[in-house]
């Protein structure tokens, strides 16, 4: 929660769960203090995701831009280069972002509820969002950020130390450090511990296949149902993101979305609607949609924050669609943060911020009826205790 969000749960009138969240918040461990932080790129790393085009330049294959890249140069990510014909991750086991999150952050609200986190970025993205919460980093070169030197083993390390049931990679768009994440998941899994990831879903398919055997979750941005939105809005597009998110399903990777309304530009009734249809033909009624509230950041500091009601609209049609768990993010304290039973109505699983009550809910199941929820509710690299 930000400041801005903060002040406004408190002129809500919903003081309590503002104090909930600050309670919570300064019990949580954060491992990043104990780190050593330099600027810099301290371990470059050879890519596999290029292919030689002659005479030193090469063709990215990782993300949908395909950048052709000449010696000694950078993609539009700036995070990978090219040096005398092989293309190099300038931030490899290199994060500048390290912080111990409510899995709830990411935002999933449908794998472990109530646990810790581990998260971390690296400087860099492959898209440009007029709207990036996270831009002084997302939108920087690696020499230019406050970096550790931390190594797969190392990220598993402090991921168990701080009681961490996740990994997360986040923040910026994590697919521009795929081979650290991969690597991350493979010691993850050995030790575990889940990998997870909050991506905009810009990936090409090969490097995507690669990461899904040691990914067990995704929360994937979709932006706008709009091909139009994206290249006015982030310089990507849309139809890779859809073929993301179809990979996803087709490999059983839990996954959940992400959609934050920005007044005026995809917030519209048919929007929603074809949104809504979209992922309801093409990834099933039970995946869980977040509509996320709009706050002045970056490039858009001239509009409004998102109404409250609108979000709420959108819920509404969303619901009518036939989706069955749709959540509001950014509006701490609304009912719309809440899991409820799709068949009796049940409040399963109350959330207010990042405060969580498991209240009719055990092990997937609703208890006042028996219905099963999709979820990862319980790690499924460790037994069931009992």
């Amino acid at each position: 929660m930000d400041r801005r969000t903060f002040c406004s749960t408190l002129l809500r009138g919903t003081a309590w769960a503002a104090l909930l969240w600050c309670t919570e918040a300064l019990q949580r461990p954060s491992r990043a203090s104990a780190l050593s932080f330099q600027k810099g790129f301290m371990q470059p790393k050879a890519s596999p995701y290029f292919t030689p085009l002659g005479d030193g330049r090469i063709r990215c294959t990782l993300c949908p831009r395909e950048c052709e890249v000449d010696p000694g140069e950078r993609g539009y990510c700036e995070v990978r280069e090219n040096r005398d014909g092989v293309y190099y991750s300038l931030v490899y086991g290199n994060p500048c972002a390290v912080h111990v999150d409510p899995v709830e952050k990411k935002p999933f609200f449908h794998v472990l509820p109530g646990t810790r986190s581990f998260s971390l970025a690296t400087a860099g993205c492959n898209l440009d969002c007029k709207f990036c919460q996270n831009w002084e980093i997302s939108q920087a070169r690696p020499e230019n950020t406050l970096n550790a030197a931390l190594a797969p083993k190392d990220v598993v390390a402090l991921a168990l130390q701080s009681r961490c049931d996740s990994i997360a990679s986040t923040y910026v768009e994590p697919t521009i450090f795929l081979e650290y994440m991969k690597d991350i998941g493979v010691q993850a899994s050995q030790a575990g511990i889940l990998n997870v990831m909050h991506s905009n879903g810009f990936v090409n398919s090969k490097p995507l296949n690669d990461l899904i055997p040691y990914l067990h979750a995704a929360c994937i941005d979709l932006k706008s149902i709009r091909d139009d939105y994206y290249r006015d809005m982030t310089e990507g597009s849309l139809e890779p993101v859809l073929r993301t998110l179809k990979e996803l399903k087709h490999h059983k990777v839990h996954t959940e979305l992400v959609t934050l309304l920005v007044p005026g530009r995809n917030d519209s009734e048919k929007e929603l609607r074809d949104l809504s249809r979209w992922v309801l033909n093409a990834l099933g009624e039970d995946t869980p949609v977040h509509f996320s509230r709009f706050y002045p950041r970056y490039k858009l500091q001239s509009l409004p924050p998102t109404p409250v009601a609108t979000l709420e609209r959108a819920r509404d049609i969303a619901m009518r669609e036939g989706l069955r768990y749709v959540y509001l993010g950014n509006v701490p304290g609304h009912p719309g943060e809440h899991t409820y039973c799709p068949k009796c109505g049940t409040v399963v699983i109350e959330r207010t911020g990042y405060a969580v009550r498991l209240r009719a809910f055990d092990q997937g199941h609703c208890t006042q009826c028996g219905t099963s929820l999709p979820g990862l509710w319980t790690n499924p690299l460790k037994p069931i205790e009992g």
